[in-house]
């Protein structure tokens, strides 16, 4: 292919107010603005996000401009760069922010781009990264150290979500519940041991998940369906509690249940979003106890993607374990069942093939 790279790609596209997604293709992305760049995706993996816009639920329905390239969480060399970029340059192996941030509003100006009140999602606002190339701002593109592995390097933005998570309470020496062993949750589990909390335990109702947990370092599995959760968390803690929790799962009891055993002046992050109210004894758990609430929004920019980086670079996660399935771009509808079961852990999906 030429260096103006015409022609066209092979991309999956949201393109039906419906259940299911379309393979096709579409013009390669290469006419750029002069802050963007073209990148050839390596690598790109499935988020909880994908397999709503898959399934088209209620979040969907409400959330989603139709048509676009579905996808956001990948690895790829840029390839092309726009007049005035200076942040990346051809050849360099890049991962994204997912988050494009105006720059200009009081929290990006204030250090808080992750809550940036004009915030657009690629894949979900924006043309994504389910596509042989994706066309970016050059000021999401986070350079990667060129001798890492592609394949680990496509899981970095959900990786940032968990370190997000799990970095925000100090978690060495303490005793860290994460709640929900999703993908995000099971990275959850193994930041929480590359910071060497003490004890780590994973709440789960999935036996798949849990053995994975298990794997990935938690110490204590507890399946919620088998066992009084409280009960057992209070025994694992000396009856005090956990110091830190990381909430994963969005689910209504977890979340009303970890209020209960969360240790007095304990900290809990929340990443996980309930479909329904929580009922809290804002009093009794919330004020007396002297507890932290910390809400996750992505990955702080670019703080969070500094502390994956030193992670990665280190060797210090268990990629062989997160990431259990790789699908060809081909087979993107057996990869969202596979998504849908729960039976899994990071889903990479090879785009082109």
């Amino acid at each position: 292919m030429s260096d103006t790279f015409s022609g066209t790609m092979k991309c999956v596209v949201k393109d039906k107010p419906e259940r299911g997604l379309t393979r096709t293709t579409k013009p390669i992305p290469n006419e750029l603005a002069p802050d963007e760049v073209l990148i050839k995706v390596i690598y790109t993996s499935i988020c909880g996000t994908d397999y709503h816009i898959y399934e088209y639920d209620d979040w969907a329905k409400k959330r989603l401009k139709l048509p676009f390239t579905a996808g956001h969480e990948f690895c790829g060399e840029v390839v092309k760069v726009g007049d005035a970029v200076e942040r990346v340059k051809r050849g360099d192996i890049v991962s994204a922010e997912t988050h494009i941030v105006c720059g200009y509003c009081q929290f990006c100006e204030s250090g808080n781009a992750h809550i940036c009140e004009n915030t657009k999602i690629i894949g979900v606002d924006t043309d994504g990264a389910f596509a042989e190339y994706v066309r970016i701002p050059a000021m999401n593109c986070f350079v990667n150290s060129p001798d890492k592995n592609p394949l680990y390097l496509s899981v970095q933005e959900p990786l940032g979500n968990a370190v997000h998570t799990m970095a925000h309470f100090p978690v060495e020496g303490k005793d860290v519940v994460i709640v929900g062993c999703g993908p995000i949750g099971l990275m959850g589990v193994n930041v929480a041991k590359a910071y060497n909390a003490k004890k780590i335990i994973a709440i789960e109702v999935n036996e798949y998940r849990l053995d994975l947990a298990k794997k990935l370092g938690a110490d204590v599995i507890i399946n919620p369906k088998q066992e009084d959760v409280i009960t057992r968390v209070l025994e694992e803690t000396e009856g005090r509690g956990a110091d830190v929790i990381g909430e994963f799962s969005g689910n209504k009891t977890a979340i009303e249940q970890s209020f209960k055993y969360l240790k007095r002046g304990g900290g809990l992050s929340m990443l996980g979003i309930p479909s329904k109210d929580i009922d809290v004894d804002v009093a009794n758990d919330i004020v007396f106890k002297g507890i932290q609430i910390y809400g996750v929004v992505g990955r702080r920019i670019y703080e969070t993607w500094y502390q994956v980086k030193e992670l990665v670079d280190n060797d210090m996660l268990d990629f062989e374990t997160l990431i259990t399935h790789t699908y060809p771009m081909s087979k993107i509808e057996e990869a969202m069942e596979i998504m849908g079961s729960g039976n899994c852990g990071k889903i990479v999906i090879v785009p082109g093939e």
